[in-house]
């Protein structure tokens, strides 16, 4: 059994003019130590299944369906008490903007000392020792100077340090990365998801990136998912899909990367935009701005403008894509019939 198992995950925003579904049939698992992706465009949906995995969507969201098992327990439906032993404790996030995250008025040692004592019997002067050796950790430069300054005091890098300390400080078994480099410069970035992965490989900690940078995930995790207007399109590992991607998005995403565009020429784009959430297409939900609606010999697709695809097996590989299937079901047909 997963330490984590998601499926079926269905969240809602109760609106004026009608619920707005956010996410639908979302599915994946996370084993103890593994490295798991979830990559997508702004709207696709990545935050909202990380929020939503510790009970963090506020009103008017809602979960309306599906079960999010930890460690053998179900977490949607448990009570507030018994989730927040889990939530901070045993599975930990870290947030896109340590600026937005950490309290301006508090001292990096306080916010540190307050988050042991929230789940532990512990002392003061305990908790500091523990911090103290969690920013050591994270290979803050004078740890302990630190300790007694406030984040504005810190530049981007060092509070973003901070918050990854704050998420090791309690020894979680799954760490939630919202995209944790967003704010940061290219060398920073690279220092700081260097970082993580050490220190999830030296903790056996299991890890969710969330995040738009392909780069960042083909060099971080083991597996990854691909989501599209709040539904996974395609997952597997990591390597799988970045070198064979089976999915139109996900060859999209891959081909807009920079370095896949003839030096002084465009960069490639996907056309078109993320559909709004309460005005989705019919069928394929990416159908509007896919390349393969049309087949080679001009013909349309049809079942991409009416009917949802489910998942199909490529290798060790899933997508959820109708020409992807129509290619698997021409593969088994005998040459002999074929011609």
């Amino acid at each position: 059994m997963s330490l984590l198992e998601v499926n079926n995950l269905d969240v809602r925003f109760a609106l004026r003019r009608g619920d707005v579904q956010a996410l639908r049939d979302v599915c994946f698992s996370l084993d103890r130590g593994e490295r798991l992706g979830i990559v997508g465009e702004s709207g696709a949906g990545k935050s909202v299944a990380a929020f939503t995995l510790l009970n963090l969507i506020a009103k008017p969201g809602y979960i309306a369906g599906g079960s999010i098992r930890f460690d053998g327990q179900e977490l949607i439906g448990m009570r507030d008490r018994a989730l927040r032993k889990i939530r901070g404790h045993r599975i930990s996030m870290i947030f896109q903007d340590p600026m937005m995250t950490l309290n301006p008025v508090l001292t990096i040692g306080e916010q540190m000392v307050e988050c042991l004592k929230a789940h532990r019997r512990i002392s003061s002067r305990d908790a500091r020792a523990i911090s103290l050796r969690k920013l050591e950790q994270v290979q803050i430069p004078s740890p302990s100077a630190r300790l007694d300054q406030y984040p504005h005091e810190l530049s981007g890098g060092m509070r973003q340090r901070v918050i990854i300390a704050i998420a090791l400080l309690l020894d979680p078994d799954i760490i939630i990365a919202d995209e944790p480099t967003t704010a940061l410069d290219v060398t920073i970035q690279a220092e700081i998801m260097a970082l993580l992965l050490e220190l999830c490989e030296e903790h056996n900690v299991g890890l969710i990136l969330i995040t738009h940078d392909l780069g960042v995930v083909s060099q971080v995790t083991q597996r990854m998912l691909v989501m599209y207007a709040g539904r996974v399109i395609e997952q597997g590992p990591t390597r799988e899909i970045i070198n064979d991607p089976q999915h139109p998005y996900t060859q999209g995403l891959i081909n807009a990367l920079p370095q896949m565009a003839t030096p002084g020429s465009r960069l490639n784009q996907i056309p078109g935009s993320m559909p709004s959430l309460d005005n989705l297409p019919s069928g394929c939900a990416f159908h509007p701005r896919c390349g393969f609606v049309t087949r080679a010999d001009g013909s349309t697709r049809q079942a991409c403008h009416d009917q949802v695809p489910g998942f199909v097996t490529s290798g060790n590989c899933q997508a959820a894509c109708h020409m992807v299937a129509e290619m698997i079901e021409r593969e088994r047909i005998p040459a002999e019939e074929q011609d």
